[in-house]
Protein backbone atom coordinates (compact mmCIF):
# COMPACT_ATOMS: atom_id res chain seq x y z
CA UNK A 1 0.00 0.00 0.00
CA UNK A 2 1.64 3.23 -1.16
CA UNK A 3 -1.20 5.75 -0.89
CA UNK A 4 -3.80 6.51 1.77
CA UNK A 5 -6.92 8.59 2.25
CA UNK A 6 -6.54 11.77 4.31
CA UNK A 7 -8.67 14.79 5.28
CA UNK A 8 -6.80 17.85 4.03
CA UNK A 9 -6.98 21.62 4.17
CA UNK A 10 -5.44 23.84 1.51
CA UNK A 11 -4.36 27.45 1.59
CA UNK A 12 -7.07 29.93 0.60
CA UNK A 13 -9.70 27.17 0.62
CA UNK A 14 -12.80 27.38 2.78
CA UNK A 15 -13.68 23.69 2.47
CA UNK A 16 -11.94 20.48 3.47
CA UNK A 17 -11.18 17.73 0.98
CA UNK A 18 -10.49 14.00 1.07
CA UNK A 19 -7.39 13.16 -0.92
CA UNK A 20 -5.17 10.22 -1.72
CA UNK A 21 -1.64 11.03 -0.57
CA UNK A 22 1.50 8.91 -0.06
CA UNK A 23 1.70 6.73 3.06
CA UNK A 24 4.41 8.34 5.25
CA UNK A 25 7.78 6.64 5.66
CA UNK A 26 9.40 6.74 9.11
CA UNK A 27 12.56 8.74 9.65
CA UNK A 28 15.22 7.36 12.03
CA UNK A 29 13.44 8.73 15.14
CA UNK A 30 9.87 8.11 13.96
CA UNK A 31 7.08 5.63 14.14
CA UNK A 32 4.21 5.29 11.69
CA UNK A 33 0.88 4.48 13.32
CA UNK A 34 -1.99 2.81 11.49
CA UNK A 35 -4.90 4.90 12.75
CA UNK A 36 -7.78 2.90 14.21
CA UNK A 37 -9.68 5.87 15.63
CA UNK A 38 -9.29 9.64 15.38
CA UNK A 39 -11.14 12.30 17.30
CA UNK A 40 -12.97 15.28 15.85
CA UNK A 41 -12.59 18.74 17.38
CA UNK A 42 -15.16 21.49 16.67
CA UNK A 43 -12.56 24.26 16.60
CA UNK A 44 -10.85 23.15 13.40
CA UNK A 45 -12.74 25.44 11.03
CA UNK A 46 -12.46 28.46 13.33
CA UNK A 47 -8.70 28.00 13.67
CA UNK A 48 -8.34 27.63 9.92
CA UNK A 49 -10.19 30.92 9.44
CA UNK A 50 -7.92 32.57 12.05
CA UNK A 51 -4.76 31.45 10.23
CA UNK A 52 -3.56 29.31 13.14
CA UNK A 53 -2.45 26.54 10.77
CA UNK A 54 1.08 27.60 9.83
CA UNK A 55 1.60 24.96 7.14
CA UNK A 56 -0.88 24.38 4.34
CA UNK A 57 -1.77 22.12 2.71
CA UNK A 58 -1.86 19.76 5.67
CA UNK A 59 -3.68 16.72 7.01
CA UNK A 60 -6.02 17.67 9.84
CA UNK A 61 -6.72 16.12 13.24
CA UNK A 62 -4.71 15.66 16.44
CA UNK A 63 -6.44 12.92 18.50
CA UNK A 64 -5.68 9.33 17.54
CA UNK A 65 -5.00 5.78 18.60
CA UNK A 66 -3.95 2.75 16.63
CA UNK A 67 -1.16 0.22 16.09
CA UNK A 68 2.45 0.85 15.16
CA UNK A 69 3.00 -0.10 11.52
CA UNK A 70 6.62 0.97 11.03
CA UNK A 71 9.55 1.91 13.28
CA UNK A 72 12.55 4.10 12.50
CA UNK A 73 16.08 2.76 12.89
CA UNK A 74 16.81 4.85 16.01
CA UNK A 75 13.40 4.64 17.71
CA UNK A 76 13.55 2.81 21.03
CA UNK A 77 10.99 1.14 23.30
CA UNK A 78 8.43 0.61 20.52
CA UNK A 79 7.62 -2.36 18.29
CA UNK A 80 5.51 -3.02 15.23
CA UNK A 81 2.04 -4.07 16.36
CA UNK A 82 2.07 -2.15 19.66
CA UNK A 83 -1.29 -0.60 20.56
CA UNK A 84 -0.66 3.10 21.22
CA UNK A 85 -2.23 6.45 21.76
CA UNK A 86 -0.66 9.37 19.86
CA UNK A 87 0.26 12.39 21.97
CA UNK A 88 0.50 14.95 19.17
CA UNK A 89 1.66 17.94 21.21
CA UNK A 90 5.04 19.14 19.96
CA UNK A 91 7.29 20.78 22.55
CA UNK A 92 10.98 21.59 22.91
CA UNK A 93 11.24 19.23 25.96
CA UNK A 94 14.02 21.30 27.56
CA UNK A 95 12.57 24.67 28.67
CA UNK A 96 11.44 25.45 32.23
CA UNK A 97 7.81 24.75 31.31
CA UNK A 98 8.53 21.38 29.73
CA UNK A 99 10.57 20.35 32.77
CA UNK A 100 7.91 21.32 35.34
CA UNK A 101 4.71 19.69 34.02
CA UNK A 102 3.60 22.89 32.28
CA UNK A 103 4.48 21.86 28.75
CA UNK A 104 1.40 23.57 27.33
CA UNK A 105 3.24 26.87 28.04
CA UNK A 106 6.30 25.97 25.96
CA UNK A 107 7.06 28.69 23.39
CA UNK A 108 7.39 25.99 20.73
CA UNK A 109 4.15 24.23 21.56
CA UNK A 110 2.15 23.29 18.53
CA UNK A 111 -0.21 20.48 17.70
CA UNK A 112 0.05 18.11 14.79
CA UNK A 113 -2.88 18.54 12.42
CA UNK A 114 -4.05 21.56 14.34
CA UNK A 115 -2.40 24.81 15.32
CA UNK A 116 0.74 26.60 16.40
CA UNK A 117 0.41 29.09 19.24
CA UNK A 118 3.46 31.35 18.84
CA UNK A 119 5.51 32.93 16.09
CA UNK A 120 8.83 31.52 17.31
CA UNK A 121 10.80 28.96 15.32
CA UNK A 122 9.07 25.57 15.51
CA UNK A 123 11.25 22.93 13.89
CA UNK A 124 9.12 20.02 15.11
CA UNK A 125 5.92 21.59 13.77
CA UNK A 126 7.65 22.25 10.46
CA UNK A 127 8.46 18.55 10.25
CA UNK A 128 5.34 17.02 11.76
CA UNK A 129 2.46 19.36 10.94
CA UNK A 130 0.43 16.64 9.22
CA UNK A 131 -2.27 15.24 11.49
CA UNK A 132 -4.15 12.05 12.18
CA UNK A 133 -7.36 12.15 10.12
CA UNK A 134 -5.82 9.67 7.71
CA UNK A 135 -5.14 5.98 7.47
CA UNK A 136 -1.58 6.44 8.76
CA UNK A 137 0.32 9.13 10.66
CA UNK A 138 4.06 9.67 11.21
CA UNK A 139 5.29 11.13 14.51
CA UNK A 140 8.35 11.05 16.80
CA UNK A 141 8.62 7.77 18.69
CA UNK A 142 8.58 9.53 22.08
CA UNK A 143 5.07 10.82 21.41
CA UNK A 144 3.24 7.49 21.63
CA UNK A 145 1.83 6.12 24.87
CA UNK A 146 1.28 2.37 25.38
CA UNK A 147 -2.42 1.57 25.29
CA UNK A 148 -3.78 -1.01 27.75
CA UNK A 149 -5.73 -3.85 26.15
CA UNK A 150 -8.77 -2.90 28.24
CA UNK A 151 -8.98 0.57 26.63
CA UNK A 152 -10.69 0.76 23.23
CA UNK A 153 -9.13 2.68 20.37
CA UNK A 154 -12.21 4.94 20.23
CA UNK A 155 -11.88 6.01 23.87
CA UNK A 156 -8.10 6.30 23.55
CA UNK A 157 -8.59 8.73 20.67
CA UNK A 158 -10.42 11.06 23.07
CA UNK A 159 -7.96 10.85 25.97
CA UNK A 160 -6.79 14.34 25.04
CA UNK A 161 -10.26 15.77 25.70
CA UNK A 162 -10.51 13.95 29.03
CA UNK A 163 -7.01 15.18 29.92
CA UNK A 164 -8.04 18.76 29.17
CA UNK A 165 -10.84 18.35 31.71
CA UNK A 166 -8.35 16.94 34.22
CA UNK A 167 -6.17 20.01 33.75
CA UNK A 168 -9.12 22.39 34.22
CA UNK A 169 -10.19 20.57 37.39
CA UNK A 170 -6.63 20.71 38.74
CA UNK A 171 -6.29 24.45 38.09
CA UNK A 172 -9.53 25.05 40.01
CA UNK A 173 -7.90 23.78 43.25
CA UNK A 174 -11.20 22.44 44.54
CA UNK A 175 -11.91 21.72 48.19
CA UNK A 176 -13.59 18.44 49.05
CA UNK A 177 -17.35 18.72 48.80
CA UNK A 178 -17.21 21.56 46.29
CA UNK A 179 -19.93 23.05 44.12
CA UNK A 180 -18.87 23.44 40.49
CA UNK A 181 -20.52 25.18 37.54
CA UNK A 182 -19.79 23.69 34.11
CA UNK A 183 -20.65 25.86 31.11
CA UNK A 184 -21.17 24.52 27.57
CA UNK A 185 -21.87 21.34 29.49
CA UNK A 186 -23.26 19.43 26.51
CA UNK A 187 -20.05 19.66 24.48
CA UNK A 188 -17.03 17.36 24.57
CA UNK A 189 -15.20 19.29 27.29
CA UNK A 190 -18.34 19.69 29.37
CA UNK A 191 -19.23 16.01 29.28
CA UNK A 192 -15.64 15.03 30.08
CA UNK A 193 -15.67 17.32 33.11
CA UNK A 194 -18.96 15.92 34.39
CA UNK A 195 -17.62 12.39 33.97
CA UNK A 196 -14.44 13.19 35.93
CA UNK A 197 -16.00 15.36 38.66
CA UNK A 198 -16.27 12.61 41.27
CA UNK A 199 -12.51 12.03 41.07
CA UNK A 200 -11.93 15.61 42.27
CA UNK A 201 -14.21 15.68 45.31
CA UNK A 202 -17.09 17.54 43.65
CA UNK A 203 -20.34 17.26 45.64
CA UNK A 204 -22.71 19.36 43.51
CA UNK A 205 -22.77 20.29 39.84
CA UNK A 206 -24.59 23.08 38.04
CA UNK A 207 -24.69 22.48 34.30
CA UNK A 208 -25.20 25.39 31.90
CA UNK A 209 -26.11 24.90 28.25
CA UNK A 210 -28.57 25.88 25.58
CA UNK A 211 -31.16 23.09 25.82
CA UNK A 212 -32.68 21.42 28.87
CA UNK A 213 -33.19 18.01 27.24
CA UNK A 214 -29.52 17.77 26.32
CA UNK A 215 -28.46 18.97 29.76
CA UNK A 216 -30.59 16.29 31.43
CA UNK A 217 -28.79 13.65 29.41
CA UNK A 218 -25.40 15.03 30.47
CA UNK A 219 -26.49 15.09 34.14
CA UNK A 220 -26.74 11.31 33.90
CA UNK A 221 -22.95 11.12 33.44
CA UNK A 222 -22.18 12.50 36.90
CA UNK A 223 -21.86 9.16 38.67
CA UNK A 224 -24.45 10.06 41.28
CA UNK A 225 -23.36 13.63 41.97
CA UNK A 226 -26.48 15.86 42.21
CA UNK A 227 -26.62 18.01 39.08
CA UNK A 228 -28.85 21.05 38.60
CA UNK A 229 -29.33 22.40 35.09
CA UNK A 230 -29.64 25.93 33.71
CA UNK A 231 -30.91 25.99 30.13
CA UNK A 232 -30.25 29.29 28.38
CA UNK A 233 -33.31 28.85 26.17
CA UNK A 234 -35.48 28.82 29.31
CA UNK A 235 -34.12 32.09 30.72
CA UNK A 236 -35.97 35.36 29.98
CA UNK A 237 -35.35 36.68 26.47
CA UNK A 238 -33.41 39.63 27.89
CA UNK A 239 -31.14 37.50 30.11
CA UNK A 240 -27.98 38.89 28.56
CA UNK A 241 -28.93 42.45 29.62
CA UNK A 242 -30.56 41.64 32.96
CA UNK A 243 -27.84 39.20 34.04
CA UNK A 244 -30.47 36.57 34.71
CA UNK A 245 -27.94 33.77 34.34
CA UNK A 246 -25.86 35.17 37.21
CA UNK A 247 -29.04 35.48 39.27
CA UNK A 248 -30.07 31.90 38.54
CA UNK A 249 -26.66 30.58 39.56
CA UNK A 250 -26.95 32.47 42.86
CA UNK A 251 -30.34 30.89 43.45
CA UNK A 252 -28.91 27.42 42.98
CA UNK A 253 -25.76 28.12 45.02
CA UNK A 254 -26.56 30.99 47.43
CA UNK A 255 -23.07 30.91 48.90
CA UNK A 256 -21.52 30.83 45.46
CA UNK A 257 -19.79 28.08 43.51
CA UNK A 258 -16.25 27.08 44.38
CA UNK A 259 -15.37 27.05 40.69
CA UNK A 260 -16.68 27.63 37.20
CA UNK A 261 -15.19 25.43 34.50
CA UNK A 262 -15.93 27.47 31.43
CA UNK A 263 -15.85 26.10 27.88
CA UNK A 264 -18.03 28.72 26.17
CA UNK A 265 -16.52 30.00 22.89
CA UNK A 266 -18.33 33.36 22.78
CA UNK A 267 -20.90 35.58 24.45
CA UNK A 268 -21.81 36.75 27.96
CA UNK A 269 -22.02 33.39 29.75
CA UNK A 270 -18.42 33.55 30.97
CA UNK A 271 -18.81 36.92 32.70
CA UNK A 272 -22.17 36.11 34.26
CA UNK A 273 -20.97 32.72 35.47
CA UNK A 274 -17.98 34.32 37.17
CA UNK A 275 -20.36 36.52 39.15
CA UNK A 276 -21.75 33.31 40.64
CA UNK A 277 -18.48 32.39 42.36
CA UNK A 278 -18.01 32.12 46.09
CA UNK A 279 -15.35 34.28 47.76
CA UNK A 280 -11.97 32.92 46.70
CA UNK A 281 -13.47 30.91 43.85
CA UNK A 282 -11.88 30.32 40.47
CA UNK A 283 -13.09 30.46 36.90
CA UNK A 284 -11.01 28.21 34.66
CA UNK A 285 -11.51 29.12 31.00
CA UNK A 286 -10.76 26.83 28.06
CA UNK A 287 -13.30 28.04 25.54
CA UNK A 288 -11.51 30.75 23.58
CA UNK A 289 -14.14 33.41 24.34
CA UNK A 290 -13.31 36.85 22.88
CA UNK A 291 -16.11 38.66 24.76
CA UNK A 292 -14.66 41.09 27.39
CA UNK A 293 -15.46 40.34 31.02
CA UNK A 294 -17.91 42.84 32.58
CA UNK A 295 -16.10 42.68 35.95
CA UNK A 296 -13.89 45.37 37.39
CA UNK A 297 -10.50 44.68 38.98
CA UNK A 298 -12.12 45.93 42.20
CA UNK A 299 -14.69 43.11 42.03
CA UNK A 300 -11.93 40.57 41.51
CA UNK A 301 -9.96 42.03 44.40
CA UNK A 302 -12.79 42.23 46.93
CA UNK A 303 -14.10 38.76 46.13
CA UNK A 304 -10.59 37.33 45.74
CA UNK A 305 -11.69 35.62 42.54
CA UNK A 306 -9.18 33.93 40.26
CA UNK A 307 -9.46 33.86 36.46
CA UNK A 308 -7.28 31.11 35.03
CA UNK A 309 -6.84 30.53 31.33
CA UNK A 310 -5.48 27.25 30.07
CA UNK A 311 -5.18 26.22 26.45
CA UNK A 312 -4.38 22.54 26.86
CA UNK A 313 -3.49 19.61 29.08
CA UNK A 314 -0.02 18.29 29.86
CA UNK A 315 1.43 14.91 28.95
CA UNK A 316 1.09 13.86 32.59
CA UNK A 317 -2.62 14.71 32.53
CA UNK A 318 -3.06 12.34 29.59
CA UNK A 319 -1.12 9.58 31.35
CA UNK A 320 -3.30 10.08 34.42
CA UNK A 321 -6.41 9.54 32.31
CA UNK A 322 -4.91 6.36 30.83
CA UNK A 323 -4.28 5.03 34.35
CA UNK A 324 -7.87 5.75 35.38
CA UNK A 325 -9.12 3.94 32.29
CA UNK A 326 -6.77 0.98 32.74
CA UNK A 327 -7.80 0.41 36.37
CA UNK A 328 -11.51 0.74 35.60
CA UNK A 329 -11.86 3.75 37.88
CA UNK A 330 -13.05 5.68 34.83
CA UNK A 331 -15.39 4.24 32.21
CA UNK A 332 -15.75 6.53 29.21
CA UNK A 333 -17.24 4.40 26.43
CA UNK A 334 -20.65 6.08 26.76
CA UNK A 335 -19.05 9.42 25.84
CA UNK A 336 -18.46 8.21 22.26
CA UNK A 337 -21.76 9.16 20.66
CA UNK A 338 -20.93 9.02 16.94
CA UNK A 339 -18.64 7.00 14.70
CA UNK A 340 -17.93 7.87 11.07
CA UNK A 341 -15.81 6.20 8.39
CA UNK A 342 -12.97 8.30 7.04
CA UNK A 343 -14.82 8.53 3.72
CA UNK A 344 -17.49 10.62 5.53
CA UNK A 345 -15.04 12.88 7.37
CA UNK A 346 -16.06 16.09 5.56
CA UNK A 347 -19.69 15.57 6.52
CA UNK A 348 -18.66 14.63 10.06
CA UNK A 349 -16.80 17.92 10.51
CA UNK A 350 -19.86 19.77 9.25
CA UNK A 351 -22.08 17.83 11.66
CA UNK A 352 -19.95 18.71 14.68
CA UNK A 353 -20.09 22.38 13.69
CA UNK A 354 -23.91 22.34 13.49
CA UNK A 355 -24.67 19.94 16.36
CA UNK A 356 -28.25 19.43 15.25
CA UNK A 357 -28.32 16.46 17.62
CA UNK A 358 -26.44 15.68 20.84
CA UNK A 359 -22.84 14.95 19.86
CA UNK A 360 -20.40 14.51 22.71
CA UNK A 361 -17.25 12.83 21.42
CA UNK A 362 -17.44 11.75 17.77
CA UNK A 363 -14.64 9.69 16.24
CA UNK A 364 -13.50 8.73 12.78
CA UNK A 365 -12.61 5.08 12.10
CA UNK A 366 -10.39 4.86 8.99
Amino acid sequence: MTTMLALRAHRDASTLVLEDIPVPEPGPMDVVVRVAAAGLAPGIMRLLAMGAFKHLPTTLGFEAAGSIAAVGSEATGVRIGDRVRAHTFLNCRTCIYCRTDRDMMCAQQSIMGYAAFNDTAMPLYDEYHNGVLAEYVRLPYWLVDPLPQSVSFDVAAKVHTLANAVRALKWAELPMGSTVVVTAATGAMGTATVKLAKHFGVADLILVGRHSDRLKAVAGLSGGIPASIVALDELPDDWTATRALAGRLRELAPGGAHAVLDYVPDGPVTGQAMAGLATGGALVHMGGNHTPLPLSPMALMMNMWRFIGTRACTRNDALEVLRLLETGALAADELITHRFPLSEAVGAVDAIQRRDEPMWMPVINP
